[in-house]
């Protein structure tokens, strides 16, 4: 009865293991779905009011963006998203 136990718990233990990380996302995971319109409005202002797209050139845009990947610690493909989009909205 004893070992039936344990090897009940031990299967509900793996199965809920099994469940629990395959639903589980992290942090860069779900900011590689956002979208660059996304990411600049919940990233940029955290720190500075938002700049309008037309403010700078696409040159200036590019410049800015790898400036804000080390000051922002954000990661190339989330100021590729970012850049992008503000030079489309220009």
């Amino acid at each position: 009865m004893k070992k039936l136990i344990i090897m009940g718990l031990l299967a509900f233990s793996f199965v809920s293991l099994g469940i629990l990380t395959t639903g589980c996302t992290t942090q860069r995971e779900i900011a590689a779905q956002k979208s660059g319109a996304e990411l600049w409005a919940q990233n940029c202002i955290r720190c500075h009011n938002i700049p309008s797209p037309p403010s700078y050139t696409d040159v200036e845009w590019e410049t800015i963006g790898l400036h804000m990947e080390m000051r922002a610690n954000m990661t190339s493909e989330q100021i590729t998203k970012i850049v992008e989009f503000l030079q489309a909205a220009n």
